[in-house]
């Protein structure tokens, strides 16, 4: 009479979501879509809900850094017409002119790198198997823009 021994194997989940990062698990390509996981209704809920949150905070952070930037601009303009400080005009106009050749230059002539492309078609994979909850989120982030 031979003895079968049977030997397990143990998966420790505390050391597996440790080398996993959550957004690997989110974005990986073989991560499956939100079809699998969860109803249309659900999808829906989910991505309104994040959609119009990050649209709620978007806006709010938006205006802040458009009265920051504005009001800042005021300031210099009063200090400007004060006297306190003094703008070079000529200097101003040759650094814009000199960024904007620089912004002519790279946009013109390089392509994307090849681990940005690889991102980004990580991504378009993601948003293809994820509609529903991708169109979800883009309908509450417009709701939450405007609310």
């Amino acid at each position: 009479a031979g003895v079968k021994e049977d030997s397990f194997n143990v998966l420790d989940l505390a050391e597996y979501t440790k080398n996993r990062p959550w957004w690997r698990k989110v974005f990986a390509p073989s991560s499956g879509s939100s079809a699998e996981k969860y109803n249309v209704a659900t999808q829906l809920v989910i991505g309104g809900v994040t959609g119009w949150c990050t649209g709620f905070i978007f806006q709010k952070v938006g205006k802040l850094a458009a009265t920051a930037v504005g009001g800042g601009f005021f300031l210099l303009q009063i200090a400007n017409h004060t006297g306190y400080i003094k703008v070079d005009w000529k200097l101003l106009e040759r650094d814009v002119n000199k960024a904007k050749q620089q912004l002519k230059f790279h946009s013109s002539g390089n392509k994307m790198s090849p681990e940005v492309k690889s991102r980004v078609d990580e991504v378009i994979i993601f948003l293809k198997k994820n509609v529903i909850l991708t169109g979800g989120f883009a309908g509450g982030f417009l709701l939450g823009m405007v609310s």
